[in-house]
């Protein structure tokens, strides 16, 4: 029924990553896929997506990370044991074949701050890869994620409202 099985990278220091794999999973719906959401770096239920979540046939967002600053450079116990369940449960998905569109949320920069280990993901991701569809999302997406994916998108911030003092508002920026 669904030609799905790609690995998708959305990446870059502007805004809209999360947005994008969204309206990804916006489409997924409208044609019957079920899709699955694990964000690695949020716990907060007043998220636009996690509070919109209930709407969406066949979407399942869980929030995987905790809903506190993650300090990269020496990251808490508490954040590396949330981020490696939170792995699991996406490899669980994959071999299971229990979904057709897995979004790992952050998953990039959980990559490029070493809070799991690239060489194990990527390798993972070789291998079960082509069933379902993949995208990640988040800054700094390691060159051999990007090696491995099929399309790439490097969303680049040119101008943005936060830099006239524009604070986050509900509904746009979460």
């Amino acid at each position: 029924m669904k030609d799905y099985g790609l690995l998708q990278v959305y990446t870059g220091s502007g805004k809209g990553k999360t947005t994008a794999a969204l309206g990804v999973a916006l489409r997924a719906a409208g044609r019957g896929a079920k899709t699955v959401m694990l964000s690695f770096l949020k716990d907060d239920p007043d998220y636009g997506e996690a509070m919109a979540a209930q709407y969406l046939p066949h979407f399942l967002l869980r929030q995987v990370g905790r809903d506190a600053f993650v300090n990269f450079h020496n990251p808490d116990p508490i954040d590396l044991k949330m981020v490696r369940k939170g792995w699991e449960e996406a490899k669980k998905i994959l071999i299971e074949d229990t979904a057709d569109l897995l979004i790992l949320d952050e998953l990039n920069i959980v990559l490029a701050t070493g809070m799991l280990p690239l060489e194990e993901v990527i390798d993972f991701l070789k291998k079960y890869k082509g069933k379902t569809e993949i995208i990640t999302t988040g800054r700094g997406a390691p060159e051999e994620l990007i090696d491995i994916a099929d399309l790439v998108t490097d969303m680049q911030e040119i101008k943005h409202y936060f830099h006239k003092g524009v604070s986050s508002r509900d509904g746009i920026d979460h």
